[in-house]
């Protein structure tokens, strides 16, 4: 059976994390991570320029990013439990689907790490403008498991 990481870099991970000289992409306190906010590559709101099938593939590419730092910083995405996500979704004002969007995310998380250790709380917020114009941000925080 291919392993978490192996998953991970089939679907679409950077094999590399993002470099980052001056904020720490992902920062462990004791058995926890604690990752920075990773956006989606593309830009766009939800509920003008974007579907919400859009959103959910841009939130797939956030949190394949925001692994990829896990990643670099445990040495593998074996050994960790993902405990929280937070979802920020650009969007207009009347836009109501925030959750669907970030299921995104959510979905693949649980593909990838299964019940015990995908299981996560949540939130999915809407925001007005995100950096650079980017449609979706995620940050997370993990935690280190087992021996």
């Amino acid at each position: 059976m291919k392993t978490i990481d192996e998953r991970a870099l089939a679907l679409g991970m950077p094999a590399e994390g993002a470099p980052s000289d001056y904020l720490n992409l992902c920062a462990k306190v004791g058995s926890l991570y604690l990752t920075s906010g990773h956006t989606s590559p593309g830009t766009g709101r939800l509920g003008h320029d974007l579907t919400v099938e859009e959103g959910q593939q841009a939130a797939r590419e956030a949190i394949l990013s925001l692994l990829a730092s896990a990643r670099k910083a445990h040495g593998t995405l074996e050994g960790l439990r993902v405990v929280r996500l937070m979802g920020c979704v650009q969007a207009t004002p009347d836009f109501t689907e925030h959750g669907d969007v970030i299921n995104g995310a959510s979905d693949l998380i649980h593909e990838l790490f299964g019940p015990e250790y995908g299981h996560h709380a949540r939130s999915a917020l809407g925001f007005a403008s995100l950096p650079g114009g980017r449609a979706i941000e995620i940050e997370a925080i993990l935690e280190v498991v087992g021996g």
